[in-house]
């Protein structure tokens, strides 16, 4: 190829960028402006957005990145595939988002509505959600270690698939909460709501259950090796099958209904 029709095409590839760029700002511009609800892969990272209306957005792939969302709407925001790592989204409204792959890594979504929300396959790896309203959402396959889930209500959230090594679970609320057959190992459950819930077949060596309501809960077949049942409520629950080698029931009411005493100590002998 000629010089000169390289130096052309270079050129021409320069312009496209400018302009593309241009199209970009005038896209980021129009949105924070209100004037138009679409920003398709812009870059808001780090942007002050506080308590904006972002209601039924487009924001899929965008970056928004260490954005301040406190107290936003993005009820019924499309953000697929968005980098919202480090986000902060203290009582935003993410009711019916569809937010799936999205990279919540590190937020801060304390406080938050997330009724209905679409979080298959999203990473929330560390984010803190404590006190969230996480009713009916979609957690298929999404990636919640280490995640902070204090006094979160799940409630018929789907959970297949998700990884949950290391979340805080103390005080959540997961009545009837299909859990069936997942890796619970060494979570901390304590005073946690999760009557009737289906944990056939879990895996839950070394949890944390202390005080836990798990009234007519189904723990068939499931692994309770070390697990800590201190205090629990497993009235009418169902441990057929169970492996309850190194549980601790002490003080827990026991599925016939009756209290668990502690054995006294025995002193020594003279």
């Amino acid at each position: 190829m000629p010089a000169w029709a390289k130096s052309v095409l270079t050129v021409c590839a320069a312009a496209a960028a400018l302009a593309a760029t241009t199209v970009w700002a005038a896209d980021v511009e129009a949105f924070l402006a209100g004037r138009s609800r679409i920003c398709l892969e812009c870059d808001l990272a780090g942007r002050d957005l506080k308590a904006r209306d972002f209601k039924r957005a487009k924001l899929d792939r965008a970056n928004l990145k260490g954005a301040d969302l406190t107290q936003a709407s993005l009820f019924r925001a499309s953000l697929v595939r968005t980098q919202l790592a480090g986000a902060i989204l203290k009582s935003a409204n993410l009711n019916l988002v569809d937010a799936k792959w999205a990279d919540f890594s590190d937020a801060v979504i304390t406080d938050a509505l997330l009724f209905e929300a679409d979080l298959s396959s999203a990473n929330l790896g560390r984010a803190n959600l404590e006190n969230g309203r996480l009713g009916r959402a979609r957690l298929n396959q999404a990636n919640l270690a280490g995640a902070k889930l204090t006094n979160a209500d799940l409630r018929g959230a789907r959970l297949a698939g998700a990884k949950l090594a290391g979340a805080d679970m103390r005080g959540v609320k997961l009545d009837a909460q299909n859990l069936r057959g997942m890796d619970l190992r060494g979570i901390d459950f304590t005073m946690a709501d999760m009557p009737e819930a289906d944990l056939t077949g879990a895996d839950l060596r070394g949890a944390v259950l202390a005080g836990v309501d798990l009234y007519g809960a189904n723990l068939n077949s499931a692994d309770l090796r070390g697990a800590n049942f201190d205090g629990a409520n497993l009235n009418n629950a169902v441990l057929t099958d169970a492996r309850l080698e190194g549980a601790n029931f002490t003080a827990a009411i026991m599925p016939n209904g009756q209290r668990n005493e502690p054995q006294p100590k025995q002193g020594n002998t003279p």
